[in-house]
This record gives structure tokens, sequence and C-alpha cells, in this order.
């Protein structure tokens, strides 16, 4: 019989931890939450300073009941959930179902799985941090009196199953507005010269900047012909060269938000896949030999900080593997970090920089593997030397025309042998190289090329880009990113295209109702500065129920209002421009979970639905008959197939194209690749130059 009982919240984290322990010690699951607030009602005593009604999770009982059992038989109960506002709040519920003392020495907390943590952790058990529950408390009361209130309104106003809520209301209003703002926007034209230059044979770019001395806009056809008639014949005069050097910084290891950007741009993970895959890289994962090992710390953190032991781990694996002199010189500063950051914990990285990528690649599988890769490269990065480029900047001119050509090249890798973060465009830095020029020598221009351009709209939101504005208006924490993102999408107010979120129709119906009514929950300032509130909660500050009240005041003065005026919105079917081939009524679009469809206008008595199928004009190659639609799959994946389906099963995941190969009169389809679109043959080896 074990003397000792922990417990943890996830069976993976059980198995591990009950390794590192030994046998004196049973550790089990509380599989997360076993008490909570009820999902049938609100669960918040609003008459009694916002208590909450807290009971057993319908499943869970023969889990407390077990759990129970083993805390009757053990010496001493350890609560190891994890360490954030949660975990506490866990704790803090088996506490109290299992009669442990709150002032005992009960918790324990660990930020890492590994035997060393562990083990360190058990020897500094604590009491229960109220401070942290209470600003739980106080989050899933404010939630609760938002939700479960506006919600049901919503329902009686607008159709059944809509939800509102304090984070996913401004993270949907952000994505309204933006798209408002591409709408409205209106392109400004402006032309740029461009000219390619010859010296020694070689040839360079140099761009248009300058008439005497004094910077030119373009913004019209004329203003460019104004300046080529200024320019005479094709010498151009080097009148500056400019050499310096150039240092570029390495990046802070990860947060939860920095790590979710990353993830989609190199990986095209979304933030609810990457957290799932940190989720398992950080309770452990079997290493055979070395068994299971915990291989990043606490994936759920806005800290950049990284501890002593890990830096020096670190500085001595740069030091074998890469050089001394790629070891930063420079005690590892205290990069920009998050103003909101609560700092609670480390930054995301390996538990040991020893367990490289290639080391335990054989027993992760490939997303595990990439992932897992980010992170450890990151951190070895972030302790590295800065990377060293030799620039050059060059000033020509004709006539009292100006040109700038600028190049680099780069002298020392540093941090960059290991990692280059990525950007949103998903341009390549790459060496822009200039041949050897002189002041006062000449070019000759080989072309001379005006190109016309047009102002650019905002880009819309992707997930990362809607993170990382998220995290900079201080809106949700680690833990509210990919719920949030996952929640809106899910409830039909937004939807994923190419990418991109885009607002459907009732997104936009919702939004313009919780507009009007509670514009408090919109305001991305109020939304700030509550979760400042919770964070004050944590540190002692405030007192949670004042907090809630302080909202709650106003909040229920104006849900009455509501209540009388928020007129009943009929949302019309949008007619399909088709008839029902069961009953013959008109087809109409409806808005589902996963985006619009065709259903029979005839509902209930004729329930025939269809997918919106789009025509790209390509007929189909397999049967000669059908044509070529765009479908989606189960998982919102755009693939081809045949509109005859299932008589014809053609499909591809490639875009295919109205035109035959030229080589062998097969199918030619559009693939998409880091560079961008490129036109390939089905059958044999013909491509074409890519955009």
């Amino acid at each position: 019989m074990s003397d000792y009982l922990v417990i943890v919240e996830s069976p993976a984290k059980a198995k591990t931890i009950g390794k590192y322990l030994g046998k004196k010690y049973a550790v089990k699951a509380s599989m997360g939450h076993v008490i909570d607030l009820p999902k049938s009602q609100m669960g918040v005593d609003v008459e009694d300073d916002y208590t909450p009604k807290y009971i057993t999770i319908r499943g869970k009982g023969p889990i407390l009941k077990e759990l129970k059992t083993a805390a009757k038989k053990a010496k001493r109960v350890y609560l190891a959930a994890d360490p954030d506002r949660e975990g506490e709040a866990i704790a803090w519920h088996l506490a109290h179902s299992l009669n442990i003392d709150l002032a005992s020495d009960c918790r324990v907390v660990f930020n890492e799985i590994t035997k060393q943590a562990i083990k360190e952790s058990f020897k500094h058990p604590r009491s229960i941090n109220m401070n942290l529950v209470d600003a739980q408390q106080a989050r899933r009361v404010l939630d609760r009196l938002v939700g479960y209130n506006i919600s049901p309104l919503l329902w009686k106003k607008v159709k059944k199953g809509l939800s509102a809520g304090r984070v996913q209301s401004v993270a949907v209003k952000m994505i309204i507005d933006r798209e408002k703002e591409i709408k409205e926007f209106q392109p400004e034209e402006y032309w740029t010269i461009d000219a390619k230059l010859i010296k020694d044979g070689e040839a360079f770019d140099a761009k248009f900047v300058s008439v005497n001395g004094k910077k030119t806009e373009l913004k019209s056809e004329e203003d460019v012909k104004k300046v080529l008639r200024t320019i005479s014949g094709d010498a151009f005069q080097i009148d500056t060269v400019k050499k310096r050097e150039r240092r570029r910084n390495p990046v802070a290891p990860f947060t939860t938000s920095s790590l979710q950007q990353e993830a989609a741009r190199k990986l095209n993970f979304r933030a609810k896949k990457t957290m799932m895959l940190a989720q398992q890289l950080y309770e452990g994962i079997d290493l055979g030999k070395e068994g299971t090992v915990g291989l990043i710390t606490y994936m759920r953190t806005d800290s950049t900080r990284l501890s002593e032991t890990a830096k020096q781990e670190a500085r001595e694996y740069i030091q074998t593997h890469y050089g001394k002199e790629y070891l930063s010189t420079e005690e590892n500063k205290k990069s920009k970090q998050n103003t909101n950051a609560q700092d609670a914990h480390e930054a995301i990285r390996p538990t040991s920089v020893v367990l490289d990528p290639k080391g335990v690649k054989a027993h992760l599988s490939r997303d595990q593997f990439r992932l897992y890769k980010l992170i450890w490269e990151r951190m070895v990065a972030s302790l590295m030397a800065p990377a060293v480029m030799d620039t050059m900047s060059v000033d020509l001119s004709n006539n009292g025309v100006t040109f700038k050509a600028t190049g680099s090249k780069l002298k020392f890798h540093g941090f960059m042998k290991v990692y280059i973060e990525g950007n949103d465009d998903g341009k390549k830095e790459e060496d822009r190289l200039l041949p050897d020029l002189k002041e006062g020598e000449t070019a000759k221009a080989e072309s001379v090329e005006p190109k016309q351009h047009f102002t650019q709209p905002p880009p819309r939101y992707s997930e990362a880009r809607l993170v990382k504005t998220m995290e900079e208006l201080g809106i949700g924490r680690p833990s509210t990113y990919a719920p949030t993102l996952d929640t809106i999408q899910r409830r039909g107010y937004v939807a994923l295209e190419d990418k991109r979120f885009v607002p459907t129709e009732l997104g936009e119906i919702v939004l313009e109702l919780i507009e009007e009514f509670f514009p408090e929950i919109l305001n991305v300032d109020f939304t700030a500065k509550m979760e400042t509130d919770l964070d004050s909660i944590e540190d002692g500050n405030r007192n949670w129920v004042k907090v809630i009240d302080n909202f709650y005041q106003d909040f229920q003065n104006r849900l009455k209002k509501a209540e009388e005026e928020m007129k009943q919105v009929e949302i019309q079917d949008e007619p399909a421009g088709e008839d029902c081939e069961k009953c013959g009524h008109e087809m109409v679009y409806k808005m589902g979970r996963y985006g619009k469809f065709m259903a029979c206008s005839n509902f209930p008595d004729c329930r025939n639905t269809k997918p919106i199928v789009k025509d790209i004009g390509v007929k189909c190659p397999n049967c000669q008959e059908g044509n070529i639609v765009e479908r989606k799959s189960k998982k919102r994946r755009l693939f081809y197939g045949c509109d005859r389906y299932p008589d014809c099963d053609f499909v591809s995941w490639d875009k295919p194209i109205a035109r035959p190969c030229p080589k062998c009169e097969s199918m030619l389809v559009e693939k998409k690749t880091k560079k961008g679109i490129q036109v390939q043959c089905t059958k044999c080896d013909y491509k074409e130059e890519q955009n």
C-alpha cells in the first residue's frame, strides 16, 4: 500500500510522475475539474455576494469516489494540478471534497515534468493560494454573468445556440471592424522607378528616391514622365558609398502567444493544434531506455524568462556544438516583454537542451517533432551571439535624379545558424550583393522601368495575427487564446477563408445587438482593464467580490433595458437560385456550424440539404462529362471533385486548371509551394515558372 497519494490532472502526467516518485507514492488523475459550475444554469447567487454554486460534474462521480477512497488510505495527500489559476482552483475543489486542510502543505507545483523538478517540488509543498483561486473564481463568475444573461436573450431574439462572452465578443468585433476597413478602403495610386545598372559587367538594382536632393513622391504617370524626361543618357555617377556593420539580435524564447504565432507561420498549425501538441510534450513522451520524460516546460505562460540552470546548460551546449564565438557575450538581457505579463512561469523551453530534436525524433510523431524542434531552436538561439551583416548603401545620380542601391552580406551567422524568426508575409532574408562600387565612378543603366502600384487595404486577420493583436491590446490571457478562436468559429460568427477570418452575417447581427445594449462588453479598454483587475486579485491587491460588483451594478441595468427594448431579429433565408430535386420547393442558404449550406425551404416536411459547391470551369478528366467543383472536407480543407459524385469519384487537393499539359496532354494543377503558386502536370515532370 502506498503511503502518499498524489493527484494530477491527466493520466499521461500521472504515469510520468509515478515513475519518478517510486512505490511509496500512488499517483492518480482527476481528469481535469471534478467540481464546477452547472451547465444548465448560471450557478451564481447574485444576492449572496456572487457565491458560486459548485456541483460535481456529471460523469465525474466515480472518479471523485475513487479519489476519496484512496485519500482515506493515504498518510498524506498532495494536490499537483497545473501551476496556474485553473490548476489552483482544481486543487482547491479537491481539498474541499477530500477534507484536506487548506492551510496544510498539500499543494505541489512544478513548471516541468522531469525527475529533478518533480523531486525538488515535493521538498517544498505549500498551502492552497487563495489569491489564485479567487482570481479564477472571479473570471468564471464574470463570464457566467455575461454569458448566461446575454446568451438567452440572443436565443429569444435571434436564434437558438448563440452565445456571448467578454473575450469572444471583442475578438468578433476586431474581425468585423477589419472587414469594414477593407470594404471602405480607397486605393491610392503611386509609382516607383527601378533601374537595372551595370558596373564592370555586374548587374545590380537601384530605386528612385529624389530629384535635386528633395524626396519626390510619384503619385501619377505624369510625375513619372517628368522624372524620366530629366534623366539624360544612361550614365549614373556614384555619389556616395556607405559601408557599415549591422548586428541582428536573437528573439526571446517562446510565450504561449508567440508559440501559437510562429507555429502558424512556419508549421501551418492552428492555435488549438499547437496547444494540444504542446500539452503532450509537456506531460511526457516515452523515450525508450530513458523512460517517459516531459520534453518542454509549462506551455501556458506570458513570460520570456529562463532559469539560471537552463541558461547555463544551454550555454555549455552552444559552446560545445557551435563554438565559443557563437555564445552570447552579454548576460541574457531582459527582452521587451508584454506589459500585461504575469511572469508566473518561465518561457516555454526544452526541459533539457541535451535532448536535441534529432536525438528524440524517433520517439515523436511528425507534428510533435516539428513543434519540439521549433521550441528547442528558439530557446537555444535566444542565448547565442548576434548575427553580423556587412551592409552597403550607394547613392547614384543622373542630372540631379538620385537612385539608391542597397546590399547586404551575412558576415557571421550567430544565432541564425540555429533559428530565424518567421514573418507574416513568408519572405526569407537573402543576401543582396552589390559589386565593388567606388565614389566618383559611373555605372551604366541597362533599363529604367516605371511601375504603377495601388495601396492595399489592411489584411484580414489570420489566427496568428489575431492572437498577436489580442495580446498587444491586453485581451485574454495565454490560456484563453485558442479556446476563444475555436468558439467564435463553432458559433458561426466567423469563418476561415484562405486561412483568414471573415465575419458571417450571423456574427454581424449578434455584434450589432451587443454593441447597442452592452457596449462595455465590446470596449477593448474595458476588457483589458478587467484582465488587469483579475491580475490584481491574483496579487492580493483587490477583493474579487468588489471587482464583480463594480461591473454587475451597471450591467444588470443594461440587461433590463435589453429585455424590454431588444427587437426580434428574423434572419431571412437567402434564395439559392435552384429548386429541391426531392420536392420541388425552392432551395435556400442556411448558416450551420461549418458555414453556409443549401437546404429545402419546405423544412421540416422536406429535410433535403446540399453543400454549396463552386464550379471552377474545368471538365472532369476522369469521366469527361461532369464539371470540377470546389468542396470542403469535414476538417474544412478545400478540395476539388467531380459534380457527378458518387457516379464519378475524381478528387484532387490541388486546383485543376482549364488547359492540358503541353507535353503529355494530362491535367495541369495549381500547386501551392512556399514561394507561391506553381503550375504542374499530374502525370509528367512539366512545370511552369512560379508567380
